[in-house]
């Protein structure tokens, strides 16, 4: 059983994107950044006015976590059923523990308010909204950091593109390389981008949002599902789905 390969090849990519959460990760907690990310913040808050903050918010719930989960579910579930295989639906339960056990951890341990802390609940002086581990926070207020809904983003419109293409292929159809791209690649542009300017994340929150997905897309990609071992109860719906039988 042979990892499957990815763009760019090798490990050398996961291991910048490894190290640049640690570091950014390190930079935040010596309160480095902290002028960019205010200065972004107010820019923000300065240049939001009511329709742009509606379209901002609209835009917003491409990033939304359960929903991605439900149609990338419901996808691997149809795929399961015309090709008679389990193997479509390892991706996205694979995909739910990834982001499980990474996202929600890291935004607990890393105890940072959003930028919108001082403006609401619990009204924090502005300064004291920038650091992180403020453990003496309730968890509810301190949970920005990295960006769930980037880093969510990038996982699950990289499992749609991974689903869609066996899909279409089963139905006569190709999907073309440009529009992988556009699925992989917009979505999280536009939540990074949204998330940042409504306030709710500071952008250094989005930038690790953005490397934490990047890596979790390349470990899940990584994964030969076609080959991996099945019980052999399973061995009638074993077919493989991500390359012709």
């Amino acid at each position: 059983m042979r990892l499957a390969p990815v763009r760019p090849a090798g490990w050398w990519f996961d291991a910048v994107l490894l190290v640049a959460l640690v570091g950014l990760t390190a930079a935040l907690t010596a309160g480095m950044f902290f002028g960019l990310d205010r200065a972004v913040a107010d820019w923000a808050d300065a240049h939001r006015p009511t329709a742009a903050r509606w379209i901002a918010i609209v835009l917003n719930y491409l990033g939304q976590g359960t929903p991605l989960t439900l149609l990338a579910t419901g996808l691997a579930g149809l795929l399961a059923v015309r090709l008679r295989s389990v193997r479509p639906l390892l991706v996205p339960v694979t995909a739910f523990v990834f982001t499980l056990l990474t996202i929600g951890p890291l935004k607990v341990w890393t105890a940072r308010p959003a930028p919108s802390a001082s403006s609401k609940e619990p009204f924090l002086p502005p300064e004291q909204t920038l650091p992180l581990f403020q453990d003496e926070l309730p968890v509810r207020f301190a949970q920005s950091y990295p960006s769930g809904h980037v880093a969510n983003a990038i996982v699950w419109y990289g499992v749609l593109a991974l689903l869609l293409a066996p899909l279409l292929a089963d139905l006569g159809r190709a999907l073309p390389r440009r529009l992988v791209l556009v699925i992989r690649i917009g979505p999280p542009a536009v939540v990074l981008c949204t998330t940042t300017y409504l306030g709710w994340h500071w952008l250094t929150d989005s930038v690790a949002g953005l490397l934490l997905g990047l890596l979790l897309d390349r470990l899940l990609h990584r994964v030969p599902w076609d080959d991996l071992p099945l019980p052999a109860r399973l061995r009638r719906w074993d077919r493989p789905f991500t390359r012709p039988v």
